[in-house]
């Protein structure tokens, strides 16, 4: 009996253990790598919002700021100070993609992270002010061929950047050797669109999510989508590139990813958390609040994914003389 006994306490320790191992943290953070008002801030204010809605966790997700190339910054600090925070996760997108196929990332590559989970695709655009002369993407870009040097694209990330790399794909469609663009990087998705606004720049280079708070302003006008085919509701009423006559498409996953130390327990805490989150009415809410569209992976399956794009990414860097 008394041997009983033992093995009923030691079998409630070893699932007490266990329910301990995957329970959530007792304080999570979210982290993005630019300054607020971006594709990041967006990214990390939908899940601290569905986590909470979802009564996932007890308390706010805290969201922190780390600019800094682009997400370099943040990346480095992950690995190197901060490898094991089971409660930490980091906002990435498929710009940082991009940089780490570049190896802007210093001395880590797309193996030292543990990639998490996705939360949504965004997609490319190109935008002017209300007031532009340029009424269709195809007026901007003539006037771009006849004088590349009149116009000034601006956006939220350096030369060799997935917004560089959009624009330089356009001045390709239209004959323009992309060194010859005028083109001002800035630190996240919002200071372009300020600069834009304050008539700094003619042009913005960006992703959709991040202007479409001035979607049914005064302000900005949409001269193209960078998807194979027109949105769906309000969004319809912006063409695409294809349908103009250029052949590009970029579509930007979003997601995030956590230390490399993180325990595997901790880790698949995480994972099983985001597949049953993409689920809900609470996430697909705030998903589409903040218009991104369906696409839902975690695990091994993101990890596959975010691996190959990396690779895909890094061909098209060489083309451009961006990468070895």
């Amino acid at each position: 009996m008394k041997t009983f006994k033992t093995l009923v306490a030691t079998a409630s320790l070893f699932i007490c253990a266990c329910a301990f191992a995957t329970s959530a943290p007792n304080r999570t953070e979210c982290i993005a790598p630019a300054k607020p008002g971006g594709g990041f801030d967006l990214t990390c204010k939908l899940i601290q919002i569905s986590l909470l809605e979802t009564k996932t966790i007890d308390s706010p997700m805290r969201v922190t700021f780390m600019p800094g190339g682009v997400g370099a910054v943040a990346y480095n600090a992950i690995i190197a100070q901060r490898p094991a925070e089971a409660g930490t996760i980091v906002a990435f997108s498929g710009g940082s993609l991009l940089n780490l196929a570049q190896g802007k990332f210093g001395r880590y590559n797309v193996n030292d992270v543990r990639w998490l989970a996705s939360v949504g695709t965004d997609y490319g655009m190109i935008a002017v002010r209300k007031d532009s002369p340029y009424k269709t993407l195809t007026d901007l870009m003539e006037a771009f061929k006849k004088a590349p040097d009149s116009i000034v694209f601006g956006a939220g990330a350096s030369i060799g950047s997935q917004d560089w790399m959009k624009t330089a794909l356009l001045a390709k469609e239209v004959g323009v050797d992309p060194r010859k663009m005028r083109y001002v990087a800035f630190e996240g998705g919002g200071e372009p669109i300020t600069a834009l606004l304050g008539n700094h720049i003619q042009v913005v280079s960006g992703d959709l999510s991040e202007t479409l708070p001035y979607l049914n302003g005064d302000k900005i006008r949409i001269l193209a989508v960078y998807a194979d085919k027109r949105l769906d509701g309000d969004l319809a009423i912006i063409p695409t590139a294809k349908e103009q006559g250029y052949n590009l498409i970029w579509p930007i996953i979003r997601g995030f990813y956590m230390g490399p130390k993180v325990s595997d327990e901790q880790y698949q805490w995480w994972v099983d958390t985001f597949k049953n989150l993409q689920q809900t009415d609470e996430f697909k809410k705030q998903r589409e609040l903040r218009g991104l569209f369906e696409f839902n992976m975690a695990g091994k399956e993101l990890d596959d994914y975010v691996k190959k794009q990396v690779i895909q990414y890094h061909e098209m860097a060489k083309s451009f003389g961006l990468a070895k």
